[in-house]
C-alpha cells in the first residue's frame, strides 16, 4: 500500500547527499576533535568544514556558529545565555504568543528568575503584532510559524528591537530550507538539523560577533566557549551538507509551492465552504497548508487516512482536540481549531501524491 508523507514541518527524511556525507565519518575521523593527533585532526577538520557551510548558509562567519543538539537547545542558549550574561540593567524579554514551547518555556523560567516578560499577540492571519520599549534585553520572534506557516516581518521587528537597544533572536527552524535565512537582521539565529533533511540531534545557533551571552552547558571550552561537550563530527558534517543542499534547492521551492496550491485547489473545489484555509493566504511558507475541516475533528479525519502522515496543528500537540497556543493566539473558534490538519510538503512529493491525498481527505470528509 502506498504511503504518503506530508509532515515535513515535523521532521524530514535524511537527504541522500547528507547520508553519503555521513558514511565516511562512521569509519574515519573517529577521534576526539579536540585532540591534535592523527585520529583527532581529521575529526576537527570535518567539524570546521561543516561550520563553514552552516555559516555560508546563514550569511555568517564560521566563528559565529555554535553547534548544539538541536533547536530546543539553541533556543534555550539564546534566551538563558543573554539573561545570565547581562547585569540586570536591562530586564525585559519579549516573545510572541505563537512561539514554539522551546521559546515560551525558557521565557517563563526566566520570568521566575526575575525577568520582566512580555508576550505579544498575533492577528488572525498569524502575523505577530510586535511592540517593545526601553529596558528591552532580548526579543525572540520566530521567522515562520510551524503550525500555520505565516512568515513574520523580521526586518521591521528587528528595527524596533534595535531602536529599543535590545538583542534580537530569530527561531528559523521552520523557515530554513523553505525560504532564505541568509543575512537575517538578528543577533542570534536558531536552526535544527531534522527540519533540513539532516538527522535529529544536531542544530546550530548563530551568535553574532560580540553578542554577550553566557553558556548554559559548562565544562571544557568547546564551541568558542559557549557549549561544552565533545563535538560530533558525524552530526556536524550532516548539518553542514544539509545546509549546502538546502541552499541549492531553494531555487526549486516553487515546484513545492505549486503542489501545495494544487492540493488546496482540489480540496476547496470539492468541499467548498466545508473547508477553510488557516493562516496567511499569501505570506506563508511555500510548503505549508493548514486547513480546517469544519464540523469535524482533525484527528478523526487523519485516523480515516492511515496511509497519510500529517499533523493536527503542531506535531507535539497531536492526539487531542484541544486548541494549541497558536490557534488561541490567532483567535480561531473551537470549531475551526478542532478541524485543523496541517499538510507540509517537501521536494520529494509529487503531483500524483497530491491528487491521491486530496482524494483521500475528501473521501474521509464525505464519510
Amino acid at each position: 500500500m502506498m504511503k504518503y508523507y506530508f509532515d515535513n514541518n515535523a521532521s524530514c527524511t535524511i537527504d541522500p547527499e547528507v547520508r553519503s556525507a555521513m558514511l565516511p565519518l562512521l569509519e574515519q575521523a573517529y577521534g576526539n576533535p579536540s585532540n591534535n593527533h592523527w585520529a583527532g585532526a581529521p575529526a576537527r577538520k570535518a567539524v570546521e568544514q561543516a561550520r563553514e557551510k552552516v555559516a555560508e548558509f546563514l550569511g555568517a562567519k564560521p566563528e559565529e556558529i555554535v553547534f548544539t543538539s538541536g533547536g530546543s537547545e539553541s533556543n534555550n542558549l539564546a534566551l538563558k545565555g543573554a539573561w545570565y550574561f547581562q547585569n540586570r540593567s536591562r530586564n525585559k524579554l519579549v516573545v510572541s504568543a505563537i512561539e514554539h514551547p522551546s521559546i515560551i518555556q525558557p521565557a517563563r523560567f526566566l520570568e521566575r528568575q526575575g525577568a520582566e516578560l512580555s508576550i505579544v499577540g498575533a492577528d488572525g492571519a498569524g502575523t505577530v503584532e510586535f511592540d517593545c520599549d526601553e529596558g528591552l534585553l532580548l526579543a525572540s520572534i520566530m521567522h515562520a510559524n510551524n503550525e500555520v506557516g505565516t512568515i513574520q516581518p523580521i526586518a521591521e521587528i528587528a528595527e524596533q528591537v534595535k531602536s529599543c537597544g535590545g538583542l534580537m533572536h530569530v527561531d528559523a527552524c521552520q523557515s530554513a530550507g523553505k525560504i532564505t535565512v541568509n543575512n537575517l537582521p538578528a543577533d542570534m539565529i536558531t536552526i535544527a538539523g531534522h527540519k533540513l533533511h539532516a538527522p535529529k540531534g544536531i542544530g546550530a545557533l548563530f551568535v553574532k560577533s560580540l553578542t554577550p551571552i553566557e553558556p548554559i552547558i559548562h565544562g571544557v571550552n568547546h564551541e568558542h566557549g559557549l557549549r561544552a561537550g565533545t563535538e560530533s563530527a558525524l552530526l556536524a558534517v550532516a548539518l553542514g551538507k544539509a545546509c549546502e543542499v538546502a541552499q541549492r534547492k531553494l531555487s526549486e521551492i516553487g515546484k513545492v509551492e505549486a503542489m501545495r496550491d494544487l492540493l488546496w485547489q482540489k480540496l476547496s473545489a470539492q468541499l467548498g465552504d466545508r473547508v477553510q484555509l488557516v493562516g496567511h493566504p499569501e505570506n506563508r511558507l511555500p510548503n505549508t497548508l493548514s486547513v480546517s475541516f469544519l464540523g469535524k475533528i482533525g484527528g478523526d479525519i487523519l485516523a480515516m487516512c492511515p496511509d497519510l502522515a500529517a499533523s493536527t496543528g503542531a506535531a507535539c500537540h497531536s492526539g487531542t482536540a484541544t486548541m494549541t497556543a497558536t490557534q488561541k493566539a490567532i483567535g480561531l473558534s473551537k470549531e475551526v481549531a478542532h478541524g485543523v490538519v496541517r499538510l507540509s510538503l517537501g521536494h520529494s512529493n509529487t503531483e500524483e501524491e497530491v491528487s491521491a491525498v486530496a482524494d483521500m481527505l475528501i473521501k474521509a470528509m464525505e464519510q
